[in-house]
């Protein structure tokens, strides 16, 4: 069985040479790939439009990102080929680390005493306990569910939300629009790690930053779709919201002359807070394929889009 590799925004090379060191399947790199309906399998990232269009024997494909807008937004992908997410240990504990590296920074009351520095300004003040505080987490698929187990495992009051009932230890799981006012009236960290949907843009506009605690901090992983930002930069300005780890935008690379980079409130980060790496994802990759060339069910692999939650 052929696979096909396709990025434009990954080194396909390198992703090439770690398929082989695994002794993986046939790999053809786009654009030396021949005959495309002898493809069965894609593994892609940003691929040129109308490329996994002329594979029409295409069977699966594989992201080398979480995200999948790259792939959907191709008008030409075929709608009937079903489309899997990178979900593999690396990705996912980077995600944990930023995740907690910016959560830790609100909780301890560091972006406070950086703002007093700046005025010289000693200021003592005692950051709450871990189980004084109420963090709440948009989004709990692999990455949010698991973030939010670690944070409740560390002592923080967890409560998440989902489009749909979930079940985790130890997490105040919430789901609906009733749910979702309750998640954010209690939580004076928010986590996003929604993906971008007609159904979540703008999700965090004024009406709904009103309803978080005053002072209350973001810390936004997810998609910058979610975000409204004049609402956000105005609620910054008010102090209804105390500050925001940003790492994701409407556009990236986010302008120069956007206001965020200048906002004492803000912390831009260039969309690191978790990315594929070759040495964990040509393994994830490998695995999965094996696994559907083998006859093996494609519902039983992490990462599956759901066509009808359109991610």
């Amino acid at each position: 069985m052929a696979v096909l590799l396709c990025s434009r925004s990954e080194s396909a090379q390198e992703w090439a040479k770690a398929f082989a060191a695994l002794n993986a399947f046939e790999l053809r790199v786009w654009p030396n790939a021949g005959d495309l309906s002898e493809i069965d399998y894609a593994i892609a990232a940003h691929p040129e439009e109308g490329v996994l269009a002329q594979c029409s024997n295409l069977k699966a494909i594989h992201s080398l990102w979480a995200g999948i807008e790259h792939l959907t937004n191709d008008p030409s992908l075929p709608k009937n080929v079903p489309i899997i997410r990178m979900i593999d240990p690396g990705l996912t504990q980077g995600m944990v680390e930023y995740v907690f590296g910016h959560v830790m920074r609100y909780h301890l009351l560091t972006h406070i005493f950086q703002a007093g520095q700046a005025r010289h300004d000693w200021a003592p003040m005692d950051p709450p306990l871990a189980q004084e505080r109420t963090i709440g987490m948009l989004g709990l698929g692999v990455l949010g569910g698991t973030i939010a187990g670690k944070l409740s495992d560390f002592g923080f009051n967890m409560l998440g939300w989902s489009r749909s009932p979930k079940e985790i230890k130890g997490v105040d799981c919430l789901h609906g629009e009733n749910g979702l006012i309750e998640l954010l009236s209690r939580s004076s960290i928010l986590i996003n790690l929604l993906p971008n949907t007609p159904a979540t843009t703008k999700l965090l506009n004024a009406e709904n930053l009103a309803q978080l605690p005053t002072g209350a901090c973001i810390v936004n992983a997810g998609r910058g779709q979610l975000i409204d930002d004049d609402a956000l930069l105005a609620a910054l300005d008010t102090g209804q919201i105390g500050g925001a780890s940003l790492d994701v935008f409407w556009e990236e690379p986010l302008p120069k002359d956007h206001p965020y980079w200048s906002h004492d409130k803000v912390l831009v980060t260039p969309h690191i807070a978790s990315v594929t790496r070759i040495s964990t994802g040509a393994a994830t990759v490998v695995k999965n394929l094996r696994h559907l060339m083998a006859g093996g069910a494609i519902d039983v692999i992490d990462g599956v889009m759901d066509p009808g939650a359109g991610y």
